[in-house]
């Protein structure tokens, strides 16, 4: 784990630094061999795949979408045309298994 990105989630306020908290551990739980680094300003996991973004009043956990279908892309927040999220604004609405699905489906698709 990178010391770059613990100083980021702990300089956030609550309730961002407790979300930032359980979405890494939940990446991390889920791809135990991702590799993390600051990117963007931001922290960043396997290769860009992922990324978490601590905001005014929620948490964007942000998913690279390069190759993925129009199907694929409906399951995720936003409309950017290289990267799509979904947010949250308390650690009781972090939809787990919305998240492992998005995960697994990013990490095996993308590339």
């Amino acid at each position: 784990m990178s010391s770059k990105i613990d100083d980021y989630i702990n300089k956030q306020p609550s309730p961002q630094k407790e979300i930032c908290q359980r979405l890494r551990e939940l990446i991390f739980r889920i791809l135990p061999d991702a590799r993390e680094e600051m990117k963007w300003g931001v922290p960043a996991f396997a290769d860009g795949k992922f990324y978490i973004v601590a905001l005014k009043d929620h948490v964007n956990l942000g998913f690279s979408i390069q190759g993925l279908t129009r199907e694929e892309l409906a399951l995720f927040d936003g409309r950017g045309k290289t990267t799509r999220h979904i947010q949250a604004d308390s650690t009781a609405n972090i939809d787990e298994e919305r998240i492992v699905k998005l995960l697994e489906l990013v990490d095996k698709r993308v590339q």
